[in-house]
C-alpha cells in the first residue's frame, strides 16, 4: 500500500505519494490562497489528493499535517493561524469528499516525528521540533512517538508570553513569541525600523553587506531576534529539558541562529550546565509531508 501525505501551509500546499518503501513517486505544490477562505483550501486538497491517487494505481493511506489542532472533545480546528479552520470540522469534511479514513496531525507535530524518525534527531529520545515561519509551533516526541497533551496543545510555545501587553495576536492575547520571531513578524518589523517593505529571504540575503557596513538599523533588527529568540527556546528547554531541539521552518535557515542564537538560548536557560544540541533540519521544509505520510 502506498502512502499519501498533505501538509498544509500558510503559503503553499505540498503532496508526496510514497512507495511502500519509503521511496518518492510523486510529489506537488500548490499555492494554498487562504484569503480564499475554508472551502476553497478543502477542494484544493481535495484535488491534490485525488490527482495523487491516480498516479498511485493501487490503494493509498491518507495523512494530513495541518496548522492548528483538532479538539479533542469537538473534533473541530483550534489553535490554528490559518484563522479561516478554526472552528471547522476540517477531518470529516475531508473525509466525507474523498469517501475514506485520514489521519490528521499538527503541523509542528509532523515535523517533529519526521525529523525524529527520519531526520536530524533520531539518535535522541526526547526531542522538541521546532517550527519558526509563517507562525511559530512545536511539536514533542518522546522515544518515537508524539506527545500530544491532554488538551492537544502540548508543544505550543509560539503563544507562550514573551512581553506583557506587547505585539497583539491572532489568537485574541498580547505578547506571544510568533508575534515577534515568525517571518511576517521579522518583516513587518524590519519595515518598521527602515520604511522599507522587503521579504525576509531579500533582508537575509544582503545580511553579509549589512553587517559590514556596521547598518545600525539591521544590527538592531537582529539583536531583537537575537534576543527574542534565545528568551523564548530557553524557556521550553527550562520546562522540558529536551534531549535535542529541531529549527524548521523559513526562519530556521537564518545562518546565525545556529551561533549567536544558540548562545543566547544557552545564556538565558536556568542551568550553569547547558549543552542541548540545537540542530538545524535535514528535511528541510518537507519534512512536514513526510511526517504526514507516516500518521
Amino acid at each position: 500500500m502506498n502512502r499519501i501525505g498533505i501538509d498544509l501551509g500558510g503559503t503553499k500546499i505540498e503532496g508526496i505519494l510514497l512507495d511502500e518503501s519509503g521511496d518518492i513517486l510523486e510529489r506537488k505544490r500548490i499555492a494554498t490562497n487562504r484569503d480564499n477562505g475554508y472551502e476553497y483550501i478543502v477542494d484544493a486538497i481535495v484535488n491534490l489528493i485525488t490527482d495523487l491517487e491516480v498516479i498511485s494505481k493501487t490503494d493509498t493511506t491518507v495523512g494530513i499535517c495541518t496548522p492548528g489542532t483538532i479538539s479533542p472533545n469537538t473534533g473541530k480546528i483550534k489553535n490554528s493561524n490559518t484563522v479561516c479552520l478554526i472552528g471547522k470540522t476540517f477531518k470529516e469534511d475531508i473525509e466525507s469528499k474523498i469517501n475514506c479514513k485520514i489521519k490528521m496531525d499538527n503541523d509542528a507535530n509532523c515535523f517533529a516525528i519526521a525529523e525524529a524518525v527520519l531526520g536530524t534527531a533520531k539518535e535522541y529520545n526526547v526531542v522538541f521540533g521546532v517550527i519558526i515561519g509563517t507562525g511559530v509551533g512545536g511539536g514533542i516526541v518522546i522515544n518515537g512517538k508524539v506527545h500530544h497533551g491532554r488538551m492537544s496543545i502540548a508543544g505550543e510555545w509560539g503563544h507562550h508570553t514573551l512581553y506583557p501587553g506587547g505585539n497583539p495576536c491572532y489568537c485574541g492575547r498580547k505578547g506571544c513569541v510568533e508575534t515577534y520571531i515568525s517571518g511576517p513578524s521579522l518583516e513587518k518589523r524590519w519595515t518598521e525600523l527602515t520604511g522599507k517593505t522587503q521579504s525576509l529571504q531579500d533582508i537575509i540575503a544582503t545580511a553579509e553587506r549589512l553587517s559590514k557596513d556596521k547598518d545600525k538599523l539591521y544590527l538592531k533588527w537582529k539583536q531583537e531576534l537575537i534576543r527574542n529568540f534565545g528568551v523564548a527556546l530557553a524557556n521550553v528547554i527550562d520546562i522540558l529539558d529536551p534531549d535535542a531541539i529541531v529549527l524548521g521552518g523559513g526562519v530556521s535557515n537564518i545562518p546565525f541562529l545556529y551561533d549567536e542564537g544558540i548562545k543566547s538560548v544557552y545564556t538565558n536557560v536556568f542551568s550553569d550546565e547547558v549543552d542541548t544540541p540545537i540542530l538545524k533540519n535535514k528535511l528541510g521544509d518537507s519534512a512536514g509531508v513526510f511526517g504526514a505520510a507516516y500518521l
